[in-house]
Order: structure tokens, then sequence, then C-alpha cells
């Protein structure tokens, strides 16, 4: 929960900036700094603290050290009337905080927290996983649920196992990037598979119904939070972008090779580019290939001629941006193959240069699909079925390597199959974490493929070489990675959509540090900007309407 508080101005920081800033910001003086502390535990490590400057639209945050201390380097804010925030669950702070910040001077911000009046309303995804009574088997179900709404909703709500069962049949029809406040259904009888087709449905109601509030009038379980994070965790800059309109999903966030952020929106026919110097955003829109059907952009991708592609879901193309006109070329499927519930969500352009053919993948019964931009043919590889259990292949990320064969991540269950470019030969590897639903990723500089494991709360790697998985689990429960990504550092990142945490692993020692983030944050694709060291990790706030932008100080 963000809170706020009074200050007080004055000056002196001396030494204590060189615990909360990397060496060089650590040297030059800071525009704000102080204390964060409550009566519960005095000085407190871990809490997040933001500064944002009025009618900005660039937050800058840091975390709190051992001694309770933060500091925003003078580089970081200019001169200015402020706003501060900071985040400590299960505590409040008293005050609407304002103050003017003059340049070559330093203010000095004591914040005091108290216990929260409200804790149930700070709780985030995870920890309502952590505190909701039963099984993980039970529990596993709802990592379907927070990609349109948290979990809140759910334990808040007074649905008993009819409603829940009706709930199931309603949810089942309408696109996977709607939200509450912009929900948009599927066209004629299409539906999302899920428990309204699953026998288990009528278990699942019953035990919704028995931690939500149908039968009590508040929970009989305790309410369970995460440790604040400490020592490394706490050495971070986090600056968030806000963007032009409240209703932008930010899906897929990735870096041009100049450095420039461009965005997918899920909900809305439209990619963004943001300048990361100005926060400056520009939209370009996309027109409709099918009327009437739902609107959103999934997977972004640039070619190794830093070409921009997107995938257009329901309105069953991928396109290529031309930056010159500012206008889109598509490709269809062909009409005796699309349906209501097709969607070209996902493509694969890294290896396009080899052979000049993207990958596709149609989500309508899992078809993968090759285009030919000479002849501007598509292939149609069919449904991939596994060799060993002759079943069919619920892949969810396509991602091609440098040689242009293709990946397939089996979100359904726990395999990665590879789809050899030249032959068409399938190969599959099992995950060692048994329905671990690998969900996205990206083949790194070496040709091996990194990738979430959204169930097994791990981050994965296969090395073609050896023909070895290996993975690394997250030391968050009920992190559920949706995307994994390494740069060229030794380092390999994923986000969360349920810990408003972001996670950045050492691959030489396999430990891992998490960074807290400001505010609630569900976060899609991970894209590592790995140009210094260690690397800078870009995602997107697709429920909070931002860009967000971590980066470690050490």
């Amino acid at each position: 929960m963000l809170l706020t508080s009074f200050f007080k101005t004055s000056v002196g920081l001396t030494a204590l900036l060189a615990g909360a800033l990397s060496l060089t910001e650590a040297q030059a003086q800071a525009a704000l700094s102080g204390k964060v502390s409550s009566a519960q535990e005095g000085a407190m490590e871990g809490v997040v603290v933001s500064a944002k400057k009025d009618g900005a639209t660039i937050t800058i945050s840091v975390v709190t050290d051992a001694q309770g201390r933060y500091a925003f380097p003078a580089s970081r804010l200019e001169p200015g009337k402020y706003t501060l925030k900071a985040r400590a669950t299960g505590y409040d702070l008293d005050g609407k905080p304002s103050a003017e910040l003059a340049r070559g001077k330093e203010a000095n911000v004591d914040l005091s927290l108290k216990t929260a009046r409200n804790l149930s309303a700070q709780l985030n995804n995870a920890e309502w996983l952590l505190s909701m009574p039963g099984t993980d088997q039970q529990k596993n179900f709802l990592l379907n649920c927070n990609s349109c709404h948290t979990l809140e909703r759910i334990v808040k709500s007074n649905y008993d196992a009819d409603g829940f069962l009706e709930i199931f049949s309603r949810m089942s029809g309408y696109y996977p990037g709607s939200t509450p406040q912009r929900p948009q259904r599927l066209v004629g009888t299409a539906v999302r598979t899920g428990l309204a087709q699953n026998s288990e449905g009528r278990k699942t109601a019953e035990w919704l119904a028995s931690v939500n509030l149908s039968q009590q009038e508040k929970w009989s379980w305790p309410l369970k939070t995460l440790p604040r994070l400490s020592g490394k965790s706490t050495r971070v800059i986090i600056t968030e972008y806000d963007l032009p309109n409240q209703a932008i999903q930010p899906h897929d966030v990735i870096l041009d090779k100049a450095g420039q952020v461009w965005y997918s929106d899920f909900g809305q026919m439209f990619i963004g580019k943001m300048d990361p110097a100005t926060g400056k955003v520009t939209q370009f829109p996309i027109p409709e290939i099918k009327a009437n059907f739902p609107k959103g952009t999934l997977d972004l991708e640039t070619d190794a001629n830093d070409n921009i592609w997107v995938g257009v879901m329901y309105q069953g193309a991928i396109a290529k941006f031309d930056r010159t006109s500012g206008s889109f070329k598509f490709w269809t499927i062909p009409k005796e193959l699309d349906s209501d519930a097709g969607q070209l969500g996902h493509l694969a352009v890294t290896g396009t240069h080899v052979d000049n053919k993207v990958w596709i993948k149609n989500s309508d019964g899992n078809n993968i699909y090759r285009l030919d931009l000479t002849t501007d043919k598509i292939e149609n590889f069919g449904q991939t079925i596994d060799p060993s259990t002759r079943k069919r292949f619920g892949s969810y990320g396509i991602h091609s390597d440098a040689l242009n064969n293709l990946y397939l991540l089996n979100y359904s269950a726990g395999n990665i199959g590879r789809i050899d470019g030249k032959t068409k030969e399938l190969k599959v590897y099992a995950t060692p974490t048994l329905n671990s639903r690998p969900r996205r990723g990206r083949v790194d500089a070496e040709g091996r493929l990194w990738f979430a494991e959204y169930q097994g709360n791990a981050i994965g790697m296969l090395d073609p070489k050896t023909e070895r998985i290996t993975e690394w689990k997250l030391p968050t429960a009920w992190s559920a990675p949706y995307d994994a990504m390494a740069g060229g550092n030794g380092e390999a990142w994923t986000g969360s959509m349920l810990t408003d945490r972001v996670s950045r692993l050492d691959i030489a020692s396999g430990q891992y540090v998490e960074y807290p983030l400001p505010r609630p944050t569900n976060i899609r694709r991970v894209f590592v900007d790995d140009s210094k060291k260690p690397g800078v990790l870009w995602v997107g706030s697709n429920h909070g309407a931002s860009i967000v932008k971590v980066e470690p100080l050490e």
C-alpha cells in the first residue's frame, strides 16, 4: 500500500549515503534523504520510499537500509515541489507530504509509520494464497485468475458454490486482456478452456465458497504477509513512467537498439514508444482486421534489423511496423484455418534473417505456422504432438534461435519442444519439475533457451548442446514467474503477477536477489538491458498503466 507523511527540511547527509547508493551516486550530494521508523520496530529496513514531482509522469523510488535510511541522488530529482510516498505492508503513515527541493540543497525527511488500519487492503496476490486455507493443488487454480483481476476480489466476495459455477461459465467467454473496468466478450460461441468445461469445477467452487465471505462475516484464518526484503535487496533505484491513460495495459516491454522503449497494449489496438529520458509516449494505432472481435496485442519482438513485430491476438494477424510511415503490414492465416477462437498472439523472428521466415502460433488448436516473407505464403505445421505421449502440446510462448529453430513452451504440462527449422524434426525435453507450466522466455547469445516455469516457481534453462534443463527455484512462494530473460553479464531476471517483486539470478552461484516494487505491479514480459553491469530490468505494470525500470546498485 502507498503511504504518505509530513516531512521536515534540514541539511546534512554524509557517509550515510554509502549504504544506500552506488559508489558514483553516493559521492554526489543527495536531493532528499531521511529515516523511516515505527514504534513497533524502530528503524525499518526494506521500506520503499517514492518521490514524484507535482505534475510529472515519472516517479523515483529507493529502499531503506538496515538503519532505516534512504537517499535520493541529486541526479534523479530536479528542483521543484514533490510529494513523498512509501510502501511497507502492515503499516500506515499520517499526513500529506509536500516539499520544495532546491538545487544544491539537501532535504531531510524522517517518516514515522503506525500499524495499518486495514491490513487486508494491503495484501498482494501471493499473500492471499499464503493466507487462505487449502492445498497447493486447490490454490493452483487461482493462477488462472490474476491475469484479469486481483485475488482480493475473490476472497472478499459473497458468492456461494453455485454462484462461482456461474462465474466460471461467464469468465470463459471473456478475452484474456479483459479487466473489471474494460471487459471484452469473445465472439459467437468461442470460449477459453477452463473449469466451466472441467469435471472439477464443482469441487473448486465449493472450496472458493469456503474461503470467501459467503459463509462468514470475516475470515476465520489469519492474514499472512511476506517479510520485507533486506540487505542487497535494498540497494536499488526504481523508476516508474506513467502512460497516457489508465486503460493502457503494457503487456510486453522491449528496448530497440537506440534504447527507446516499446510496449504492446493488451486491451487496445496500439503499440507505444517511450523516450526513457523524458517519459514522452507516442502511440501508434493498429487498424482493426476483424470488426467486432476483441481488441488487444500481446507478443512484441524486434528482428535482427531492429524491425518491430507484434501479435494482434483475436484480430487474427501478426504485423510488422514501418517506423518511417508509422503504418503496419499484416499477415493473416488462411480463412479456412481461422475461427472465432483463433488468436495469433505469439510469433518468433530472432532467426528470421537466416531464411526470411517467421514462426507463428495460433492458440485455437495450438497450430504452428511458418510465414515465408519472400512469397508471403504460410506453411501449416498443424498441431504439435509429443511423440512419446501422443498428447497435444498446449504451447503458449514460442521462441526462435539464431538459426531459426523453434522452441515451444508447453504451458499445459511441463516440457519444451524444439523444431529443427531445416528438417522439421521435433524433440521434446521434460522439465525436472512435473507440470511446471513453462510460459515465456528468450534464447540467449549462446543458443540457450531461458524460460519461466509458471507453476514450477522457477527459472529454467535448456542447453541444446547438452540437451539438459536446469532449474533455479525462486525464494518466494507463489512468485509464479511469467517470463525470464538472461543478459550477457551472468544474470537472469524474472517478474511476478503476484508478489510485487522482481528477481535477479546470479547464474554462477544460483543465488537470487529480489527487489520490492513501490505499488501493486502485475508483470508479464521482462526485458534486460545488459549494456551495464549489473543489468537493468524493464517491465510493464499491466494493471497499473505504467512502465517500470529497476536498476540494482551492486
